[in-house]
């Protein structure tokens, strides 16, 4: 942390000299590390394994075709010391269900710091470990799989991460002379060498890669591909920071130009969604009108709305009636068990909390879970309120239409699993008003506009779309019970006249004053 250097400094790790242990530096900074899965000779990864009593692995089909070393002079490739074929002992690996190397006693896969060793009377390969507790300190010198009898000279170290000279590539015979036996156009030892040592960095950061697309697939609303004019509607305020960084750092690249985060799709149109959405979730024994708070909530309605469009809710029960403790109505799950389910995206979601939206009433609308940030498709309405559900659960609407239905699912006698007697289907949940697909559709026809501007040249125009609507009348006959008449007050007065707080209504001038 200095700020300088010492004369010793200068003349031994900078200077290039050759006293004072330079030398002996030089050696540990060209230290290149074979894998324990890779031939000693092609430095790729093996397909038929064998080793020497040393525990050099080679691949036996790259021993036949060892050209000047094994088939001309008859010497090691590693070592240069005189060797024979019939020296090599096969080595036999076992492999666990994902196909990687592991000890079949102990079922760890083996890796960088695992300490290998193989039995050379069988050729089977196990942990260190279980070789030391269960022969070494139990004298049972038999083979743990094959029961084979062996002694201690038969042990064959392949990897021993305390000592790591027979895999230093730096010190391969045939990599030192790679460019005296190296065939033109093709790849020298040294080079592959290097591709050796960065082989198992490379595998790691694949595999944590891999886990990565296992467990999180791409939402619906990644870019893909945008183009320039989506570049720009969908660019943040803030850069990525590689500019700055390349500054402050000489670790990073050079970067020249300052890049701007994208926003992803979904949350730059949750954050304009003002408006609210209307579904009915049609039941065997009467239809629910809810509304959905698109403008608060808008992840979960978002959700709930695309499973409904999709079919998910059709034909699923309500699998839970509890009329006193929680005094809910829960479904959602389509085996009816109430542990399954899963969202729109195929993962969990996280909560929601607003505090103004908690169980204080009868009717509300909230999604079930198994702990934080675990909403899936599963969701209840309340019977009466429920403060202690409060932040623990995401209210994302509530009844406006049916309540009578709902009282009559109440007085459903349940068992002692709180499961109601009578049968209580989703016959299919219909979405009326879906603010999402509307403004996805503004928002597609904003950019196309906006790319004939560009093609036209026009930069600076500016494209405005018109609000997507519904009629007091459209949402009247949506909304209301089928039997009843149009001209009835009830098709009015216990449905329509709820929604009175969706902008739409106030646009189309058709609601009195009194009424309000």
């Amino acid at each position: 942390d200095k700020l300088y250097i010492t004369h010793s400094e200068w003349s031994n790790e900078y200077g290039g000299s050759s006293f004072g242990g330079a030398r002996r530096a030089a050696g540990k900074q060209g230290f290149r590390r074979l894998p324990f899965d890779c031939c000693a000779l092609s430095l790729r990864p093996f397909e038929h394994p064998v080793c020497t009593k040393d525990g050099i692995v080679f691949d036996l089909e790259q021993v036949h075709h060892s050209g000047p070393y094994l088939q001309q002079e008859g010497v090691n490739p590693v070592t240069g010391e005189r060797m024979k074929l019939g020296e090599l002992t096969k080595l036999n690996f076992f492999k666990n269900a994902d196909g990687e190397y592991h000890c079949p006693i102990t079922l760890r896969v083996f890796n960088e710091n695992t300490h290998i060793v193989a039995v050379g009377v069988t050729g089977n390969v196990y942990a260190q470990e279980a070789i030391e507790r269960l022969n070494v300190k139990a004298k049972h010198w038999r083979d743990l799989m094959t029961d084979e009898p062996f002694t201690r000279k038969d042990l064959i170290t392949l990897q021993d991460p305390h000592n790591l000279e027979l895999r230093n590539l730096s010190n391969f015979q045939h990599v030192k002379q790679a460019q005296r036996f190296a065939k033109p156009g093709s790849l020298t030892n040294s080079q592959l060498a290097g591709q050796a040592h960065a082989r198992s960095k490379a595998d790691a950061k694949a595999e944590k890669t891999t886990k990565e697309q296992r467990g999180d697939s791409a939402s619906e609303g990644a870019l893909d591909g945008p183009d320039a004019v989506e570049k720009s509607y969908f660019a943040s305020s803030y850069s990525t920071g590689r500019a700055a960084a390349s500054l402050t750092s000489t670790a990073m690249a050079p970067e020249t130009t300052s890049d701007r985060i994208l926003l992803d799709r979904d949350h730059e149109m949750y954050d304009a969604i003002k408006t609210k959405g209307y579904a009915q979730i049609k039941t065997n024994l009467g239809d629910l009108n809810v509304e959905l708070f698109c403008d608060q909530i808008p992840q979960t309605c978002h959700n709930f709305i695309l499973l409904a469009k999709s079919g998910y809710y059709r034909n699923v029960l309500f699998h839970r009636l509890i009329r006193n403790f929680m005094a809910s109505l829960q479904g959602g799950d389509p085996t009816g068990t109430g542990r399954g389910g899963e969202s729109y995206w195929k993962r969990n979601f996280p909560d929601q909390f607003k505090q103004n939206l908690q169980h204080t009433k009868r009717g509300v609308l909230s999604m079930a879970n198994r702990g934080k940030d675990t909403n899936s498709s599963q969701f209840f309405i309340t019977f009466r309120p429920c403060k202690h559900l409060d932040n623990k659960h995401t209210v994302f609407g509530q009844v406006v239409g049916g309540l009578p239905v709902l009282d009559t699912i109440e007085r459903i006698p349940t068992d002692d699993d709180d499961r109601p007697t009578k049968e209580v289907r989703i016959l299919d949940v219909k979405v009326f008003v879906d603010p999402f697909t509307e403004y996805q559709e503004r928002r597609a026809r904003k950019l196309e506009k906006l790319r004939e501007a560009k093609k036209e040249g026009n930069t600076s125009a500016k494209v405005s779309a018109p609000l997507g609507s519904m009629t007091h009348h459209q949402l009247t006959l949506a909304f209301a019970p089928h039997d009843v008449p149009c001209g009835h007050p009830a098709r009015h007065d216990d449905l329509a006249w709820s929604l009175y707080r969706w902008q739409g209504w106030r646009r189309c001038g058709q609601v009195s004053q009194d009424r309000r």
